[in-house]
């Protein structure tokens, strides 16, 4: 991460970009050094922010740039996105599905590829409305949505045969020549650990949670909201 972003913005720099940065996310020594490249024989502007000022900085810039170089869903971008910045990312993990494609320019984790989609959403930021994408984002992601999801990936598991042991591991043996027979080794170690607490706490005493159901509303009575 901090190899791209400094070798980015050094790139940018040589081509002609005049960029101001406030560094957020990172600690101890990847902070340190990455402040020195950056600041050093540069014009740029790089300061640690506290979490408290997260906000009023961002509202301040007009980009987000994230240079992460593995990725799972990327909170920050979303949070940049609700602030009304314009996004630029690496195209890792799963930052592709999180946000529209008009709100986000993906590049490869590359210094060259990443001043490019910097320069493309400089070119795009005179038809981003801040306070529309703020709006659009209150309406893509919230608690009713993510707790609906939820539910269907259970329901889903619920419904779904239950595999013995030879199943479960002819299964893990396909996901790769070395992969697959370590996950084989871990699923059987996890198999012979659970019969050996079984032997401590037997499944028969263990109180089974009782399923809960919502009571209805009464008439007049509105149902929580969750985003409260």
């Amino acid at each position: 991460m901090v190899v791209v972003l400094t070798h980015a913005y050094e790139n940018a720099l040589g081509s002609g970009l005049l960029l101001s940065l406030e560094e957020m996310g990172l600690k101890g020594e990847a902070r340190r050094d990455e402040r020195k490249a950056l600041s050093s024989g540069s014009s740029g502007n790089v300061s640690a922010v506290p979490h408290a000022k997260v906000q009023s900085v961002l509202i301040s810039g007009h980009i987000f740039l994230n240079s992460s170089l593995t990725e799972a869903f990327c909170i920050a971008i979303l949070e940049a996105a609700s602030c009304g910045l314009l996004t630029v990312s690496t195209r890792v993990g799963g930052v592709p599905e999180v946000l529209p494609d008009d709100m986000v320019v993906l590049a490869k984790p590359d210094p060259i590829d990443m001043v490019q989609a910097i320069q493309k959403a400089i070119s795009m930021l005179p038809k981003i409305d801040p306070q529309d994408m703020h709006l659009r984002m209150k309406k893509l992601y919230s608690w009713h949505d993510v707790a609906k999801r939820t539910e269907i990936v259970y329901d889903r598991a619920l419904r779904c045969s239950n595999q013995s042991l030879l199943e479960r591991l002819s299964r893990y043996l396909t996901c790769g020549a070395w992969a697959g027979k370590l996950f084989c080794l871990v699923m059987i170690i996890d198999f012979l650990f659970w019969h050996l607490l079984q032997l401590f706490k037997p499944a028969a005493d263990i109180e089974v949670v009782p399923d809960f159901i919502l009571p209805h509303c009464q008439h007049g009575e509105k149902s929580r909201d969750f985003n409260e």
